[in-house]
Formats: structure tokens, C-alpha cells, sequence
């Protein structure tokens, strides 16, 4: 599966996040091919080689006559869309994109999302940045997108509703839910747009997934930053097979006041959160107190989750965490008959071509509860069936 990351260092804004996808390798004439079957007129677009801070990168510009720039309801611009040549998977995602935007600014100024009227995200500009990152996405065979936590400027800007705070008040409320934190700009560096893009296009936000990078690109953006490039970089690559070496987080904690009836409840939580593997062990702790040490495996993303149950559902103060890398083998899981009909067992691939049936905890379990037999024959049976 191929995956894309952006490492939001400087923000976000519909035109850089297009820029950083051209520059990874998205034709400017099939974004062009694409954005002409839009019903819009008198735009011009163009990818430049720029640099920040002697850093390369694209930077993607749309002129629109003056004329030509309109403003336009959320109503206005689904009909825009739909009435496009483009697949429909870049229309509905295009379409959720918007509709983000309207529902928070209908609740910021009381009226339904409808009738919206969108003056800098409903113009053309904006809706080539929207609807060509969507496309850009789809072009490249993106199926997963990634992101870090996202850099907010403070101050205010001059808006056609006079004087608002910043980051703007749309923006905030887009970014419900995703990691934020405070850059020291005294500038906007996250857009409206930009917030609306990650908010319907990433699934993750936090620590890059393990992954084989393949492309790297630079979104430019206008303006000059004091203290950083004013770029997004988005790597592009494949997600690591199961057999490849891959990068996984490792938490632990050491309990010594807990009740022991909650431990069984914790092991639940954390595997029904995604983690790979749960493991308690008896330590000696300080003041020779007996307790327990947790340790838990996951994908590096999940780790702000581990740490939340953790400090939800056991008395612990602190959580240790680090990153380490694992190798296991390729895996699959297949139907074999038994004696007991249609039975579940694990396919483990070897490194050297050869491969082992394994037995499956969960159907031999099942098997032995409506069968009376022991689950020990259960497993054997497996095991020699395979021999």
C-alpha cells in the first residue's frame, strides 16, 4: 500500500500542499486536464522552482482575473463539482472537504451550511487548491496520508469582516482533535484550506509510519519566515510488509498499587486499541515492594493512545516510552477441513521459501467448547496435519 507523510513544520495552506505533491511527482498536465473539467473560467496555473532557506521546492500558483473572482456558496460549488469529469471518489472527498468548511462556519455565524457563502475558500483559487489536492492524492496512488502535529501563529489579520484573531476562527475549529502547538509566529501559517485538507485527508497525526520512502517533495510557500523554510514536505512511499524490518513503540510502567482484578480489564482495553502485544511481569520495586511491570507494542502512531489508557485505567504516574525495530515473519490466515469441520489456522512464510501451518488459538478454542474435546488434541492435530 503506498502512503504519503506530511511533516507540517511551517503549516499549512491549500496551494503549498498541492505545490509539495507536484513536486513529488504529480504532472502539472493532468492536474491542468483535471481542473479543466471544472466549470470555472479565467484562472492560469503554474508550478515555479522556488527555494526557502536554500531549500527547493514547487511553488504553485493560480492568477484569476479579477472579474473572474467570485464568491460562491457551499451549494454553489457541490454543483461545480458534480457537474465535473472527475471521478467520483475525488468529487465526494473534494465535496467533504468543503462541507467541513461550511459546517463550522454556518455554526460561527448561525446559519445552515448551506448557505454559507465562501468568500477567500469559495473563490477559484481555493477551489483548484481543494479539488486538485484531492486529485493529486488519487493520481499517485495515495492510499493512507500521515501527519505530524500542526505549528500555529498568533496575532490578528485583516479580513472583508474586518479585524480577527489568528489562527482564524474557522481554522480553530477545523483542527478539533488534531495535535497542535504554538510555533512563536506571530503570522498565520495554517490556512482555512490548509485545515480543512487535513481534517478530510489524513487518517493519522503524530510520528511518520513505518514506511520505504520513495519520493520527497516541497510545497513553497508566499511568504518569508524568520526562523524556518516556509515549506511542507510530503515523502511518499510504500507501506513495509510484514516481512521487512519496521519501526514499533515500546511503553512501559511499573505498578505496584493496583488492584489485580483490573489488569485483565487493562490488557482488553490496550489490544482493543491496536496493540501488538501486552505483557505484565512480576518486578521488585523500591522499598522492596512487589509489583508489576507493563509493557506494551505498538505502531509508533498509536503511541499517544497506549499513554491515554494507561493513565486512564491504571494509578500509574508516568509512562516510559521508546522506539524500537522488529522483524517477523510474513503471515496469512487460511481455511483447512478437520474432524470438526472447517477450521482457521495461521500460514507463517519462511525465509527460505518453505512455510508452516500453525494452529489458531481462537478457532481451536471454539472447537474444543462445542466439541468436548481437549484443546491440547486440537492443537496436535494441526501441527501433525501440517507435518
Amino acid at each position: 500500500m503506498k502512503l504519503a507523510y506530511l511533516d507540517c513544520f511551517s503549516g499549512v495552506s491549500g496551494d503549498m500542499f498541492l505545490g509539495a505533491l507536484l513536486d513529488a511527482g504529480l504532472p502539472l498536465e493532468e492536474l491542468e486536464r483535471a481542473i479543466r473539467t471544472l466549470s470555472l473560467e479565467g484562472y492560469n496555473l503554474k508550478a515555479l522552482r522556488q527555494e526557502k532557506n536554500h531549500l527547493s521546492g514547487t511553488r504553485f500558483e493560480v492568477t484569476v482575473e479579477k472579474e473572474k473572482q467570485v464568491s460562491r456558496t457551499f451549494a454553489d460549488i457541490k454543483d461545480i463539482i458534480q457537474a465535473s469529469r472527475l471521478s467520483q471518489h475525488v468529487k465526494a472527498r473534494s465535496i467533504e472537504v468543503f462541507e467541513s468548511i461550511a459546517v463550522e462556519e454556518g455554526k460561527i455565524h448561525h446559519c445552515p451550511p448551506e448557505e454559507v457563502h465562501f468568500h477567500e475558500v469559495g473563490a477559484t483559487d481555493s477551489i483548484i487548491d481543494i479539488v486538485g489536492t484531492v486529485f493529486g492524492i488519487e493520481h499517485l496512488g495515495i492510499a493512507a496520508l500521515y501527519a505530524s502535529a500542526v505549528p500555529l501563529g498568533s496575532g490578528f489579520a485583516e479580513t472583508r469582516h474586518g479585524r480577527i484573531p489568528i489562527p482564524a476562527p474557522a481554522t480553530v475549529a477545523l483542527l478539533k482533535g488534531i495535535p497542535v502547538y504554538d510555533s512563536g509566529l506571530k503570522q498565520e501559517i495554517v490556512t482555512p484550506t490548509g485545515a480543512a485538507l487535513l481534517k478530510s485527508l489524513v487518517a493519522h497525526f503524530g510520528h511518520m509510519p513505518a514506511m520505504v520512502v520513495d519520493a520527497v517533495g516541497y510545497g513553497v510557500g508566499t511568504r518569508d519566515l524568520p526562523d524556518r523554510p516556509n515549506l511542507l514536505r510530503i515523502m511518499v512511499g510504500r507501506e513495509q510488509t510484514e516481512a521487512q524490518t519496521e519501526t514499533v513503540v515500546i511503553l512501559e510502567a511499573n505498578l505496584d498499587d493496583t488492584n489485580p482484578e483490573w489488569f485483565g480489564f487493562l490488557m482488553d482495553r490496550l489490544f482493543e486499541a491496536g496493540a501488538l502485544d501486552v505483557v505484565f511481569c512480576p518486578i521488585q520495586m523500591k522499598k522492596n515492594r512487589p509489583g508489576v511491570l507493563i509493557q506494551v507494542m505498538g505502531k509508533p502512531h498509536q503511541r499517544d493512545t497506549f499513554v491515554d489508557i494507561l493513565f486512564k485505567e491504571s494509578p500509574t504516574l508516568g509512562v516510559r516510552f521508546r522506539y524500537s525495530q522488529r522483524k517477523v515473519l510474513e503471515r496469512s490466515s487460511l481455511e483447512i477441513d478437520s474432524p470438526w469441520g472447517k477450521m482457521r489456522v495461521k500460514k507463517v512464510l519462511r525465509p527460505d521459501g518453505s512455510f508452516d501451518i500453525m494452529p489458531e488459538y481462537e478457532a481451536c478454542r471454539k472447537i474444543a467448547q462445542e466439541t468436548g474435546v481437549p484443546l491440547k488434541e486440537i492443537y496436535r492435530w494441526v501441527i501433525k496435519s501440517s507435518a
